[in-house]
């Protein structure tokens, strides 16, 4: 009610005759103090999104109890936290994936080079890939985001947002990633998806000097940080909003891209942003 007669400057008095609520009551409420448990779960519910963050989105709600209750000493239950997570929309990457394509025989395996060392030194030593579904419209409708993350500054590098997945918007993201950064040969990871497991995207990796690695099937904890940038942008930007059609989601999407690369600090890059964090890199190496 109060968001409604901020945002859109509906009057209260007709707010509060379709809501069923009397003035007093209402005023009552807004005028509230918080109470313990609500300040409690605002406390909580900040340490929860830096734990999932930290930990690459592999923290379900068992686990992100118990590390709650041994590395904070916090008395907290399993119901409560997965209450809080429910609300803001995490959960843990470590399941089985669903793929919204039919099966066919890879062309090109790889194997698991990368063996979930997510740490680097330098930008461009290690590239993570994905494609990430949204829907849109009453009907529900799909769109597909492809993108490529650097573990070194954990910047998004390129990407691609399109109807369809396909081919062409995972060659697209890595022709992207290549014209920002034409000397980078790091090691290439993605999961088993059939658009890298192709001949045409072994050769573009073989032409770029790329070593490729995969996660093993059914894996995607393999993949964890890409994974939980997914977690981390969906529940920052897409399940805060509702989508009427293509292009609004596209342009929201782009923001929220720009926004985390140049403005969203984050702790494991010594507070900075990821684009701040690469010139640091960038200087200490020089």
């Amino acid at each position: 009610m109060q968001g409604l007669a901020n945002e859109k400057k509906f009057p209260i008095t007709e707010l509060c005759i379709l809501g069923g609520v009397s003035h007093s009551a209402y005023y009552k409420w807004l005028h509230r103090e918080k109470s313990n448990r609500e300040m409690e779960n605002e406390k909580l519910l900040k340490l929860i999104c830096e734990l999932y963050e930290e930990n690459d989105g592999i923290l379900g709600y068992r686990q992100m109890t118990i590390k709650i209750r041994r590395e904070y000493n916090k008395t907290v239950n399993y119901k409560r936290i997965y209450r809080l997570m429910q609300i803001i929309g995490l959960k843990s990457v470590c399941r089985k994936k669903r793929y919204n394509y039919i099966k066919s025989t890879p062309e090109v395996t790889a194997e698991n080079i990368l063996s979930r060392n997510f740490k680097a030194e330098q930008i461009n030593e290690k590239w993570l890939t994905d494609v990430t579904e949204f829907k849109y419209g009453r009907s529900g409708q799909k769109a597909y985001l492809s993108a490529i993350f650097d573990l070194g500054d954990r910047s998004i590098v390129s990407y691609v947002i399109g109807h369809s997945n396909n081919n062409q918007l995972v060659y697209d993201t890595f022709n992207l990633a290549i014209k920002a950064y034409p000397d980078a040969k790091p090691i290439f990871h993605s999961d088993r998806g059939f658009q890298y497991t192709s001949k045409i995207f072994k050769e573009k990796l073989n032409i770029a000097g790329m070593t490729q690695s995969m996660s093993r099937v059914g894996r995607c904890i393999d993949n964890g940080p890409m994974e939980g940038f997914w977690g981390i942008l969906k529940t920052e930007m897409y399940y805060l909003h509702k989508f009427e059609d293509y292009e609004s989601l596209k342009k929201a999407t782009e923001n929220y891209i720009d926004y985390y690369n140049n403005r969203r600090y984050q702790k494991r890059l010594k507070c900075m942003t990821p684009i701040e964090y690469q010139r640091y890199l960038l200087g200490n190496a020089a």
